[in-house]
């Protein structure tokens, strides 16, 4: 999911967009994110949190150009 949603936008874009899902997985308003709304869902089970989160978190790293170990600590 979060591979198609960033597809063909800027990094700037897909930041956004990961700060946007971030918010939506702790509860905040699904509009305009299509798809990714589906996520919300995970907010009801916090353990799951970390899961939905891991791709958004090697993305960011990606982004940042960090290396090594992706933590999904928040």
């Amino acid at each position: 999911m979060m591979t198609l949603a960033v597809k063909e936008r800027t990094s700037g874009e897909a930041a956004e967009l990961m700060q946007r899902v971030q918010s939506l997985l702790a509860g905040a308003d699904p509009a305009n994110l299509g798809d990714l709304a589906a996520l919300g869902g995970v907010a009801q089970f916090p353990a799951r949190i970390k899961c939905a989160l891991l791709a958004w978190r090697a993305l960011e790293a990606a982004l940042a150009g960090v290396p090594g170990a992706v933590s999904t600590e928040l």
